[in-house]
């Protein structure tokens, strides 16, 4: 499970075994969610944010806090997918201690 970023108790991650589309997890305190990422011709033009399938979904603060995380990080993130998934790189993770908006 290649950890993205830590921030604000909040991790976020991919599991090892990922498919497509470009997605990644959040979770805070037992509870998670995800987040698909739309790529059109190489660039990202929306999030759609979802439940994960027998977990209860983050909320409140939590989930403000992985919405912006994973708004203000979607390119980043896309490039993680593609270091990890299909270059075979490790990913470092993130401690992100400022606070996004």
């Amino acid at each position: 499970m290649p950890k993205l970023y830590e921030y604000r108790g909040l991790i976020v991650f991919f599991y090892s075994d990922e498919h497509e589309p470009v997605h990644v997890h959040g979770t805070f305190q037992g509870r998670e969610s995800k987040a698909e990422i739309i790529i059109v011709q190489g660039r990202v033009v929306g999030i759609r944010y979802g439940r994960v399938s027998g977990m209860r979904p983050l909320g409140g603060k939590a989930l403000r806090d992985f919405k912006a995380l994973v708004e203000a990080r979607a390119g980043e993130i896309v490039e993680k997918w593609i270091d990890y998934f299909v270059r075979n790189r490790s990913i470092t993770p993130q401690k992100l201690a400022r606070r996004i908006r």
